[in-house]
């Protein structure tokens, strides 16, 4: 496999932005080597500048849930952008959209559309901070929520990729409002509490792990937090910015019989463009200006394109049958990782919840962070070189995961399968 053209581009890339991409992950600095320039997606395959073709099981990070340039998708914003692409005003599609996520997400009485998941978490602990009056806020090692100030205090993801678990240039005087507790682990988050009484305003919670790599929370470890924010006064928010509409229709939330008091969306919301939305409890979103005294706002935000392509999407997945088909693909991938890595005599841990799952190159269980940290992330590198070199194009990170869509077959799947025996083999 030749990347002659994507070289190019990198080249002339590095001159203009930052290590050559506009989101660190892309650079490949976790696994090394040149990222291949894509130029085109169909179903469940992209093609890059060399003409070089992969079966993805990055989705665009997860929200292409039903494949590449799905026609549904396609389809809405075509019409959308003939009508116009921006008026900085309200339409009847942001409604339409907001509906169809509140009819999903009980929990969600009220909800303002933004433009990333970044913004999204962002806004909503800007409200949780004004509903209670309270500075403080909890997150977890290893849990990423955008790249806000006062959240890139070990982050996971891209931020642990490149060894910087707090970033440069967030102030420490905001960074110290953050307290990070350890992510299933239900006494690290009493003993917060405990040592911050009535200061804190929200716990803040990817529900699944999606940036440690695929971490399912243990038995038990929601409900007690939500006890935790009750007992305490404190907000609960769930980052579904992944697991919104991927894990069930109605998010982690369904999956788990849990109702935050609010929920941060992303991604899939809008059908592959930029979007997201944060919304709760009616009373707390009240808090949101022009009705509160927290302010927020954003010119694109539930703009026609993102919207028209968001409903498409969301009602493509209320189809019967949609989830089924989701969880039995992503249990035929998991199968076909652990088959390869028996097969070989290699060590291989996959978490899995629904169609998003991350292969680990570890001997034991991953629940925590500090377990997802101590997998063999050079082992990880070169086999996700033997799958680009094999047409399998997985994520460039250990602690990101892979996501199975819609427009994946047993017969890709299989095929994936067999290119990652032959890839751990070769270790």
């Amino acid at each position: 496999m030749r990347l002659d053209n994507s070289e190019r581009l990198f080249a002339r890339a590095r001159r203009l932005i930052p290590g050559g991409v506009n989101s660190p992950v892309r650079s490949f600095g976790a696994v090394g080597g040149t990222p291949p320039f894509i130029v085109s997606g169909s179903g469940a395959r992209v093609r890059d500048a060399d003409g070089n073709e992969y079966l993805d099981f990055v989705g665009s990070w997860g929200p292409l849930v039903l494949g590449h340039a799905h026609p549904s998708v396609v389809e809405a914003v075509q019409r959308a952008a003939a009508d116009g692409t921006s008026f900085g005003a309200p339409t009847e599609r942001e409604l339409e959209l907001a509906e169809l996520i509140t009819r999903a997400m009980p929990s969600i009485e009220m909800l303002r559309l933004v433009n990333s998941g970044t913004e999204a978490a962002m806004s909503a602990i800007r409200i949780a901070r004004a509903y209670t009056g309270r500075s403080k806020l909890i997150k977890f090692n290893g849990n990423y929520h955008g790249h806000a100030d006062g959240l890139l205090v070990k982050a996971g993801s891209g931020a642990a990729t490149y060894g910087v678990p707090t970033s440069a240039g967030v102030p420490l005087g905001y960074a110290a409002e953050t307290l990070v507790a350890e992510y299933n682990d239900l006494p690290s988050v009493e003993a917060l509490f405990d040592a911050n009484v009535n200061q804190i305003a929200a716990v803040i919670v990817e529900p699944v792990a999606g940036n440690m790599g695929v971490v399912a929370p243990a038995d038990g470890f929601l409900a007690g937090l939500h006890r935790l924010c009750d007992d305490n006064g404190a907000l609960l928010i769930f980052d579904e910015v992944i697991t919104g509409f991927r894990v069930a229709y109605g998010g982690a939330q369904e999956r788990y019989r849990m109702r935050p008091d609010l929920t941060c969306l992303g991604k899939i919301i809008g059908g592959g463009l930029p979007v997201g939305a944060y919304g709760g409890r009616a009373d707390v979103m009240q808090m949101a200006a022009p009705l509160g005294p927290a302010y927020q706002a954003g010119t694109l935000s539930g703009n026609p394109l993102a919207t028209a392509a968001g409903i498409a999407c969301l009602q493509e997945l209320a189809k019967p049958g949609v989830y089924e088909a989701l969880e039995a693909l992503g249990a035929e991938t998991e199968a076909g990782l652990r088959a390869a890595g028996d097969a070989v005599g290699v060590e291989v841990t996959v978490n899995r919840v629904g169609s998003a799952l991350t292969a680990f190159f570890a001997g034991s269980p991953v629940t925590t962070w500090e377990e997802a940290a101590s997998s063999d992330t050079g082992r990880y590198a070169a086999f996700f070189h033997g799958l680009l070199q094999r047409g399998v194009y997985v994520a460039p990170s250990q602690f990101e995961a892979a996501f199975v869509s819609l427009a994946h077959t047993s017969e890709g799947i299989a095929f994936a399968a067999e290119q990652a025996r032959e890839a751990m083999a070769s270790l």
